[in-house]
């Protein structure tokens, strides 16, 4: 990128004139980059203080703008040719027009992006742009109820590093100017009333509804983890053998699914339904509810411009860690799937993931394909049995020779669910053990005993944000089962 253009602004140096170009590029749809260290012909020459000004940068954007930019803009450290610049990605707000805090709501403190430029906003289109601001928001909008706590969220940032202070949800914007909670801070609640769905039909079409599965009543942030869990068990590993190497897969691209399902739960609008997500026999669909944001086209979605619907969302998923930077998870979309997933209506944005051709050529049997031995054909084999009495002594030391095939099937499903980190839910379903007491003192804690399986949190084995992933030992007894096929 050599040149600047409307969506990319070079800078030299931080100067006294950087909050101009910031809310610019708020009042642009779709919004730009600032990039730091460079001059205006494109030429790199880096900042000696980039850490500092990248400081610098969020402080003054967070106290010098207004409304409030939250959620809005990401502060990048890069390095080109072997120097430091700091890229500042800008979203587009909805609250529009933005302006310099100590300059007002005028012709001197709000500016626009014209061309590669950046000029004073007319006092015409200052009136325009704030008669059709969106009034309704999930930080204007009061919460349904009075009485919330915060434990699960406070949980999610101190593990993420960040101080609980006792500005904590003012800093997140979850309180109206009354004080009183918005309805993003009920959201966030560790109890409220907003549950997503995640619907399983056993064709291709919602004649037949195999399972319905609820999640919610939770912070946000919990129930979009469990969500994502819940898929990982849907979309199975099959594989495909061709010699002398063999393959394994998914039904469906496992990043951009992920992508897509927290995109549609960040930019939903509430105020018309919940995220939904519909697993068919031939495909995944994930729906968000509210369109494209008003002022984002297809060209500037397709280009990964981001123009967040819930700001307050974006940022504190963003600071979870569930969302890395604005506009990224699009990007990861379109590296594996091109724009004919994409289905746009005025209320509803659509995704569409097609199960992978050699998936569906295959008769999908416990994720391998046809004609291929299972696993769990393979733990009648008595070596892989030996190697498996360790666990058994640990969690049915009753039980008979008969019945350690079953439980090493079982043994399988949760190692291979834990490929990844995963919560204990994610894993009791893969299973299909209904029974929590029985999986958990049945499998899940000899498995950790036994040196199969650890806890993500070792220190507090209780934590509600608790997962479970499989270690090099029992990766390698899986290895052994697996490699027969």
């Amino acid at each position: 990128m050599n040149t600047e253009s409307n969506r990319v602004e070079f800078k030299l140096k931080l100067t006294d004139k950087f909050e101009r170009s910031v809310v610019a590029f708020l009042n642009y749809a779709g919004g730009g980059e600032i990039l730091l260290g460079i001059d205006d012909n494109g030429s790199i020459a880096g900042l000696a203080d980039a850490a500092g000004d990248q400081l610098k940068i969020v402080d003054r954007i967070k106290n010098n703008i207004r409304p409030a930019t939250l959620g809005l803009f990401d502060v990048i450290r890069e390095q080109r040719d072997g120097r430091d610049i700091i890229r500042v990605v800008v979203s587009g707000g909805l609250q529009r027009p933005y302006y310099i805090r100590e300059k007002g709501m005028s012709e001197t403190g709000c500016f626009i992006r014209v061309g590669n430029s950046v000029q004073p906003m007319p006092g015409q289109m200052i009136e325009d742009l704030l008669a059709k601001r969106h009034p309704v928001s999930l930080q204007t909008t009061p919460s349904p109820r009075r009485n919330l706590s915060f434990g699960q969220l406070k949980i999610y940032y101190q593990e993420h590093g960040f101080e609980i202070t006792s500005e904590f949800l003012g800093n997140l914007d979850l309180l109206l100017p009354s004080g009183e909670y918005n309805y993003a801070a009920y959201m966030l609640a560790d109890n409220n009333g907003v549950s997503m769905k995640v619907a399983k039909y056993a064709g291709t079409d919602k004649y037949d509804l195999v399972e319905n599965y609820e999640y919610g009543n939770c912070c946000l942030l919990t129930a979009t983890n469990r969500i994502l869990e819940r898929l990982l068990v849907e979309n199975k590993t099959f594989a495909k053998i061709s010699y002398p190497t063999r393959l394994e897969k998914n039904m469906v691209d496992k990043t951009a699914l992920r992508e897509a399902v927290i995109n549609a739960i960040v930019h939903n609008d509430y105020s018309l339904t919940v995220p939904l997500v519909e697993i068919y026999s031939d495909r995944i669909v994930v729906t968000s509810a509210g369109g494209l944001v008003e002022g984002l086209s297809q060209d500037d979605f397709f280009n990964c411009r981001s123009m967040p619907r819930n700001r307050v969302l974006m940022r504190v998923f963003r600071d979870a860690e569930l969302v890395e930077s604005l506009g990224s998870g699009m990007t990861r979309i379109l590296r594996a799937y091109d724009r004919s997933i994409f289905n746009f209506t005025p209320s509803f944005l659509e995704i569409t993931f097609p199960f992978d051709a050699d998936y569906k050529a295959s008769d999908g049997t416990d994720g391998i394909g046809a004609g291929q031995a299972t696993p769990q054909d393979n733990l009648r084999d008595e070596n892989l049995l030996r190697e498996f009495d360790a666990v058994l002594a640990l969690s049915a030391p009753q039980a008979t020779p008969q019945a350690t095939p079953q439980v090493a099937k079982q043994v399988v499903k949760i190692l291979r669910a834990a490929s990844e980190s995963a919560e204990r839910e994610a894993l009791q379903v893969a299973t299909d053990i209904t029974n929590r007491k029985h999986f958990r003192k049945a499998y899940l804690e000899p498995l950790v005993s036994a040196g199969w399986l650890e806890r993500t949190i070792p220190n507090k084995p209780t934590s509600p944000n608790q997962q479970y992933r499989i270690t090099e030992k029992g990766r390698a007894w899986l290895g052994k089962v697996e490699g027969k096929i």
